[in-house]
């Protein structure tokens, strides 16, 4: 019976997991992952916390794949909240799998899910404290990548790979345009009564994370938190509770808007410390 609303949720990791936690009761969860391993993992705690979740192998960077979970979820009811948590970290991939997975992908979630969201819903991508130290781009290119047809995003000339320096800067274009794109849709989800934020994470203690504290940048991460205003990484229940303020009917009048978590970090990559330091 389509008795229930949907959660769905992209990307089957720690930070997903928690901010679900906090706003999935009563309510189906459909959790998505490109592995499908890591969907099972998170659903069989969520079961096992009393959630009624289900698992799904869903390939961001595919429209067909994206439209794959939104019509399996449709079938069990309206959705009401979506999650996207799903991305590469510069660690993970190549320059090209990053765009495609954490800047296209993002954008076509946001787009596609903006297409059916309940009215009165609500969303949260995850961006990153990264799309926040890359210089400013020009209004025309913040333009382009708020506003391109998502199938040309990625022919956009400032995307191309000559253009990219590394994984890192691929990741840094791909976290801005998650947030230009999310200012843009949120006038669209607007017409549907629903609202669509993002949410720019510093340095969160995930098994992504520790990908990146264990890799070849470990001691620029370890250095970020011996300079930065709070001193330590952040935990994901943190994120949870400004994505609980934004998917909730307190943060009615937010939208369109990106919050920085990062425990200072961006302020002392500016006018602190880490300025001193900047790669």
């Amino acid at each position: 019976m389509n008795n229930k609303d949907i959660i769905a949720l992209t990307g089957a990791g720690q930070l997903g997991m928690a901010i679900i936690r906090r706003m999935a009761y009563g309510k189906k969860i459909f959790v998505a992952d490109w592995k499908l391993e890591n969907a099972q993992a998170i659903t069989q705690t969520l079961i096992e916390a009393g959630f009624d979740a289900v698992p799904f192998k869903t390939d961001i960077s595919s429209r067909a794949s994206i439209l794959e979970l939104i019509s399996a979820a449709q079938k069990e009811g309206e959705i009401e909240i979506f999650v996207n948590a799903a991305g590469l970290s510069p660690s993970q991939s190549t320059k090209e799998h990053i765009l495609e997975v954490d800047l296209y992908g993002t954008a076509v979630l946001l787009e596609e899910f903006g297409k059916v969201i309940k009215p009165g819903g609500t969303a949260v991508t995850i961006s990153s404290q990264s799309g926040h130290r890359m210089p400013a781009l020009t209004p025309e290119e913040d333009r382009l990548l708020a506003t391109t047809p998502t199938e040309e995003l990625l022919h956009l000339e400032i995307l191309q790979p000559d253009n990219i320096r590394d994984t890192l800067h691929a990741y840094q274009m791909a976290k801005r345009c998650n947030v230009k794109r999310v200012m843009s849709e949120a006038v669209k989800w607007g017409e549907r009564g629903a609202r669509v934020n993002s949410i720019s994470p510093g340095i969160i203690i995930t098994p992504l994370a520790l990908d990146e504290i264990n890799g070849p940048r470990g001691d620029f991460y370890k250095n970020m938190f011996a300079k930065c205003p709070a001193g330590r990484p952040g935990m994901a229940d943190e994120v949870a509770n400004v994505a609980e303020l934004l998917l909730s009917d307190r943060g009615a009048f937010i939208t369109g808007s990106d919050i920085l978590i990062d425990g200072g970090a961006t302020a002392s990559y500016f006018y602190g410390p880490l300025q001193t330091d900047k790669k």
